[in-house]
């Protein structure tokens, strides 16, 4: 959703054209989001189709120009009012997690020690590039760059809560598979009570 709405958003900015899109999407991402030209056109196509965007006439150098549509700078609008969903499930680290406390021969304790010591690197390598940032001059970058340093602490401290979990509640260093579950996931209010 963020390269459709992105993509949008530059158009309601002003129109363009899919090279200029891409580069200005890239720019204002600070890099940190590349995107194939392959994938621009593919998404000017469904945002046209979807009525959220024209295509208008090839400007002098032969570029086919879009502009946003009322309905697209409505859509715009929406996404700038209303929050990102959380996200939930499919975060492969705590999949990878999941499973391997229930596999026997599993050392979990060690694949805590070498995603941590993955995540620290990371961690230093943003911290680093932090310092020359910015806000000032590129507001945009520091902000992508903020988030990622976030994520970043985030998931090592999440990795000392796996540290401990596993040293509380599985015995030798041994996995006790559980039991099998049944029924639908969790509510949100239910994970929020878990807490």
């Amino acid at each position: 959703m963020s390269v459709r709405m992105g993509v949008l958003a530059l158009l309601v900015d002003g129109p363009g054209y899919g090279y200029q899109l891409r580069g200005e999407f890239e720019q204002r991402t600070g890099g940190s989001w590349p995107l194939n030209i392959g994938q621009v056109y593919t998404t000017l196509d469904r945002l046209e189709r979807d009525g959220l965007v024209a295509r208008g006439d090839a400007d002098v150098d032969g570029h086919v120009v879009y502009t946003a549509t009322e309905a697209g700078r409505g859509a715009v609008a929406r996404w700038f009012s209303e929050p990102v969903p959380a996200k939930r499930g499919r975060d492969e680290l705590a999949i990878k997690f999941a499973i391997a406390v229930t596999v026997p021969g599993v050392d979990v304790e060690r694949l805590v020690q070498v995603q941590r010591g993955a995540a620290v690197r990371n961690l230093q390598d943003l911290t680093r590039l932090k310092r020359t940032a910015d806000p000032s001059d590129d507001l945009a970058w520091s902000l992508v760059l903020e988030s990622m340093v976030f994520q970043a602490e985030a998931e090592v401290r999440w990795l000392d809560h796996v540290e401990s979990s596993v040293a509380r509640y599985r015995p030798s260093g041994h996995a006790t598979p559980p039991p099998a579950r049944t029924g639908a996931a969790p509510s949100d209010e239910a994970v929020r009570s878990a807490r």
